[in-house]
């Protein structure tokens, strides 16, 4: 009996080896290609970064410069990268007068101040939290959940029940300004997102350290009075943020449903790992939302990656979004190119 059960055994692992080789040389094989194959572009020019490595060096969304200069100082001390993500958000997810991010951001329909914030380590580590309220610091909490648990997500109530357990105190997030703005936005209560505005809803970071290693966050209140239980692609990994240690980083603004639908910033990681310059990559990454969506005109995506050389690319569909930069001991603000301004 005993060696009738062990023959068993060794012929169903035989079979389940034999049936892995065989799918990977037909069927499963056959539906991996066109993913790996989706990657890909009809330009064959692809060209390969030749500068020289520029570290550290820190890039945002939009123009946060108090954000990427906070971030900055701990690189050239010889921080982490990961410890100049944490710094650079944390600075707009206290800034009272961001209505996007944090502490102060604007509500859902209902008066609730939701937030969304996830980060990446160098070695792809990853945390993240959604729909968490009462607590200021997202980007803080996503970190914590990476570090000290086995999940990488926590949402709603168990975000912030884990938060107040790791020390984080409760506050209210709604402010007068944003209540007051929630208040005048009932009397019609219209969704209809404006370019760069209300889509102006993220800060993503990307930063590389004296090391070479490079790390990422991304943090939201998410859109402006949005429905109850509405998560973007901030907080989710390969689409408002991906990091691979080997090629380098890239994040997403604006609408995060089409971010999402598009899987953004993996493509563009991908891209990179490819030979795709971060120029390119962010381009080839908006043009798959525009060729996917014939409503681009009334929605607004932006992209930055930066690759482990520390050159950076961004790129959107409308004119309007930028990037802040701080390399070599200089702040810049960079004005993207956008697919509707071709030319």
């Amino acid at each position: 009996a005993q060696s009738r059960d062990y023959y068993s055994k060794w012929y169903y692992k035989m079979k389940r080896r034999n049936f892995l080789k065989n799918a990977s040389l037909t069927g499963l094989g056959l539906a991996v290609a066109p993913a790996i194959a989706s990657c890909e572009t009809d330009d064959k020019k692809v060209k390969k970064s030749t500068g020289k490595t520029v570290v550290p060096v820190v890039v945002a969304t939009w123009r946060f410069h108090n954000a990427t200069k906070a971030a900055w100082e701990v690189l050239e001390k010889g921080g982490t990268s990961i410890d100049a993500i944490e710094a650079g958000c944390r600075v707009e997810e206290a800034d009272l007068k961001n209505t996007t991010v944090g502490n102060g951001g604007a509500p859902d329909r209902d008066g609730n101040v939701t937030l969304d914030a996830c980060i990446m380590s160098k070695d792809g580590g990853y945390g993240a939290v959604v729909c968490m309220e009462n607590i200021a610091h997202p980007i803080s909490v996503a970190r914590k959940v990476m570090e000290e648990t086995p999940h990488v997500l926590l949402a709603g109530k168990g975000a912030e029940q884990f938060a107040v357990e790791q020390g984080f105190k409760r506050e209210n997030l709604l402010t007068e300004a944003s209540k007051k703005a929630w208040e005048k936005w009932k009397v019609k209560s219209e969704y209809k997102p404006i370019i760069n505005i209300e889509n102006h809803d993220t800060i993503g970071m990307l930063a590389i350290d004296k090391n070479g290693d490079i790390s990422g966050g991304c943090t939201t209140s998410g859109m402006a009075y949005k429905m109850s239980g509405r998560v973007g692609d901030s907080a989710v990994i390969g689409s408002g943020l991906f990091i691979d240690n080997t090629v380098g980083g890239a994040t997403a603004t604006g609408m995060g449903e089409e971010v999402l639908k598009t899987v953004g910033s993996f493509l563009i990681v991908e891209l990179m790992r490819q030979g795709r310059t971060p120029q390119e990559a962010c381009e080839e990454g908006v043009k798959r939302i525009v060729a996917s969506n014939p409503n681009y005109q009334n929605f607004q995506v932006g992209y930055v990656a930066l690759n482990k050389q520390g050159e950076y690319g961004c790129y959107c569909i409308h004119g309007g979004f930028g990037i802040s930069k701080f390399q070599e001991g200089k702040q810049t603000y960079i004005d993207s190119k956008a697919y509707t301004k071709k030319g």
